[in-house]
């Protein structure tokens, strides 16, 4: 068997595929481990929609019955947002689900490997994976860093999980010489705030703008993807300050429990919109959709070089 006899394209993205149409890649792990049922159902076709609504096709990403889904039905959608034990899959995960016949929602690793198989050059998300806090002890790095200094897709993301050592991430991004753009501002964002302290490395202003970046780095064979970091819309967003109490809390919590590895994240997650009387849940769906307009408008712009 190939590559390909692992994947399974839909025909909307096929179509798209074969007429050179744009497409956003969109992640499952939102779906199954992201928020409660009906909502992540009901977010996860909303940010299809808002992909098709800035002219591109979306491309969602999951694992089911031994095969790699790009692009999933309403079905599968409500397949994945209430079925139990669905596995959070990253790289190291993907041989053993996929031979093991078991589901997996895909994360940004996977999700990216996956798009990068199907031809699929961008990719939109909430934020991505990094270092975490204490990885000076722990050695906890995300494997979205390493698969994003090999893969050639593109993220659009609101910067870092605000979880995360926000600093040392941008560091370890600079080791493995993936770009870091920030969508219209000067400062990089922290997921739930447009704020962080850190300056972006790098800004730009408009979709073409990042098009030109992406069309010149893999012209150049210079592997690897672009972080395009889109900041959480201003009605969302959350003070620093505020969210930063509630993580430490979280990862206090998280440490009397012996919550550990893929475990860690969902559960931070969850605590701190538990916490937040629903307000960071309600920022985590508007930056994704804000994340998916960017993603279709990069994309399209994307097609036009």
């Amino acid at each position: 068997m190939t590559k390909k006899d692992y994947i399974i394209i839909s025909p909307e993205v096929q179509h798209a595929l074969d007429n050179n149409l744009p497409i956003v890649a969109l992640e499952s792990t939102i779906i199954s481990h992201g928020m409660p049922w009906p909502k992540n159902a009901i977010t996860a076709a909303a940010v299809e929609d808002v992909v098709r609504q800035n002219g591109a096709v979306p491309a969602t990403i999951a694992i089911r019955d031994g095969k790699c889904l790009v692009g999933l039905s309403k079905d599968d959608i409500d397949y994945f947002a209430q079925t139990k034990d669905v596995w959070k899959v990253s790289l190291r995960d993907m041989p053993y689900v996929i031979s093991q016949l078991l589901p997996g929602a895909t994360t940004v690793a996977a999700t990216m490997r996956i798009a990068s198989m199907a031809g699929i050059k961008i990719f939109a998300t909430g934020g991505i994976g990094g270092v975490h806090r204490g990885a000076e002890d722990t050695m906890d790095i995300s494997a979205d860093l390493t698969e994003m200094g090999t893969t050639n897709v593109a993220i659009v993301a609101a910067g870092v999980k605000s979880i995360l050592d926000i600093g040392l991430t941008l560091e370890y991004m600079e080791t493995i010489g993936v770009p870091v753009v920030t969508f219209g501002q000067d400062e990089f964002p922290s997921f739930y705030s447009s704020k962080s302290g850190y300056k972006s490395p790098l800004r730009l202003d408009t979709a073409n703008e990042i098009a030109k970046l992406l069309r010149a780095k893999w012209d150049l064979a210079l592997n690897g993807s672009v972080l395009i970091a889109n900041p959480v819309p201003a009605e969302y967003e959350m003070e620093p300050e505020v969210i930063e109490k509630h993580i430490l809390k979280a990862l206090d919590e998280a440490n009397k429990q012996g919550i550990k590895g893929k475990a860690v994240t969902p559960f931070l997650l969850k605590f701190i919109a538990d916490n937040t009387e629903g307000e960071s849940l309600e920022a985590n769906i508007a930056l994704i959709k804000n994340n998916a307009k960017i993603g279709a408008k990069v994309a399209v712009a994307l097609q036009k070089l």
